[in-house]
């Protein structure tokens, strides 16, 4: 009569890289880890990591990592400096443009030129 005894009950019996599996010394990482990722073993257990460049959750899926486009600052443009404007007139910002007034008493072309109506 001969005793069949198997390969191990436990994973202490195995190497430190494998693991106990259906009383057979085997390696865990089969089918373990997701797309993109690998795995090591530490003392018989697997350890999935996501390869290097992804980043995710390497038991389910790793994706590449993506870095944003630098951020370029807003630029912002006032419409009134240079003054588009003519002589004796104020620019104001309406809508994001220039908008040329004649100062208080004086008339014309506010983007030419503002003039007192009489000159006494």
């Amino acid at each position: 009569y001969i005793e069949c005894k198997p390969e191990c009950t436990i994973n202490q019996e195995c190497a430190s890289n494998l693991a106990c599996m259906q009383q057979k010394c085997k390696d865990p990482c089969p089918g373990v880890c997701g797309r993109n990722a690998f795995c090591s073993v530490n003392n018989h257990y697997p350890n999935c990591q996501c390869d290097p460049g992804y980043t995710g959750d390497p038991f389910n899926v790793c994706n590449r990592k993506t870095t944003p486009p630098p951020r370029v600052p807003t630029e912002h443009i006032d419409p009134c400096n240079p003054s588009p404007c003519g002589s004796n007139a104020n620019c104001q910002r309406r809508n994001g443009a220039g908008s040329c007034q004649c100062i208080p008493e004086y008339f014309g072309d506010p983007y030419v030129a503002c003039r007192p109506e009489c000159v006494v």
